[in-house]
């Protein structure tokens, strides 16, 4: 997700590691010659820019949501649609938003109906999008907590009951709204996940399986992480209630790890915002492979997911700390393993 003045906090963050650690060292086919990490270009993104997470609906087509140039500007964000090929078909301009401040929105998830989750970023709400009408609607705000920050819904997966769960980047929470629709609670909340200079929260899956959610996190305020990321498990009781947060794999420093897609294997494909890679976990968070965008015109630059789409992982690729246009792509990575169905329940229909 591209973040609030992220040039800025980049910056921060790099000045504070120096001066503690010191320098330092439907989907098309897939040609059977591609090896996995190849790398092409899907879709060119257009203004304003700044492609955020990358959904793909049952219907077959691709979504992207845009956010806002760090350098600041007055563009209202939009929602892209691309076909499986990566053909631009239409987008929609998100109502609105607050332009006085950094905006942006997600297409988070798809409901029961086929309409587009989206998290907006600059007054923190829900919405969704019917794209055979065009209609927006709000479906919730997300509140500002005590000792918290803005809120900023980054991530959504639907979970236990049908519920849709979210990742805050801003505040150290896990939102929880009914699967009918209603206000957001507060569902899990720990200073494990309140990030450095606000590189919060990140992606959020649930896994019915071992009926648990996966979360990235791209700092934390621990002072032995040293600007850390992780990747958590977080099991669900029977009752319902969150368990014990358990890591599964640290970051190197300022790896910034953001969204991942989750193979059939179980295999884990994160992307690492702050060094340009997508990394290959295994379930167990054992690190199996580092891609690096080989064979592409456009290499990665601030990559900040990886959805599934057939035996490949679609990017987006912010370029969020150089600002280059013709970096604001959606990238094609081979991984060779088929991903896990998004499951979306059918009492998932909100209002």
């Amino acid at each position: 997700m591209k973040r609030p003045v992220v040039v800025i906090r980049l910056a921060l963050l790099a000045l504070l590691v120096l001066v503690l650690l010191g320098p330092a060292s439907a989907a098309p086919a897939v040609s059977a010659a591609a090896k996995p990490g190849t790398t092409k270009v899907f879709a060119k993104v257009q203004s304003p820019g700044f492609p955020a997470y990358v959904h793909v609906h049952t219907n077959g087509r691709v979504y992207a949501g845009t956010y806002t140039n760090p350098t600041g500007d007055s563009m209202r964000s939009r929602v892209f649609e691309y076909t499986a090929g990566g053909t631009l078909l239409r987008s929609w301009t998100v109502p609105g938003q607050d332009l006085a401040t950094a905006r942006g929105v997600q297409v988070a998830a798809s409901d029961a109906r086929g309409r587009l989750v989206l998290l907006e970023k600059s007054r923190g709400r829900v919405l969704t999008l019917d794209v055979r009408t065009g209609r927006f609607q709000v479906q919730a705000t997300i509140p500002d907590l005590p000792g918290g920050g803005h809120p900023i819904p980054n991530y959504a997966t639907w979970g236990p009951g049908g519920a849709l769960f979210l990742s805050d980047y801003g505040q150290d929470v896990i939102w929880r709204i009914p699967a009918a629709g209603g206000t957001p609670t507060v569902w899990f909340r720990s200073k494990k996940l309140a990030g450095v200079a606000g590189f919060g929260t990140t992606g959020l899956v649930y896994e019915p399986a071992t009926r648990s959610f996966l979360i990235s996190q791209q700092t934390t305020g621990d002072a032995l992480d040293l600007f850390r990321g992780h990747l958590y498990r977080l099991r669900v009781g029977a009752d319902g209630r969150p368990g014990t947060l358990v890591s599964l794999w640290r970051s190197s420093t300022l790896d910034l790890p953001d969204g991942f897609g989750i193979a059939r294997s179980g295999n884990i494909y994160l992307a690492l915002l702050g060094s340009n890679r997508i990394l290959k976990l295994s379930p167990s968070g054992k690190v199996l492979a580092r891609y690096a965008a080989s064979g592409s015109a456009v290499p990665f630059d601030s990559p900040s997911n990886a959805t599934f789409q057939g035996t490949r992982v679609l990017v987006a690729n912010q370029s969020a700390i150089l600002g280059d246009t013709s970096r604001h792509v959606i990238l094609a990575t081979e991984v060779g393993e088929a991903g896990r169905p998004v499951v979306i329940p059918t009492r998932s229909t909100l209002r």
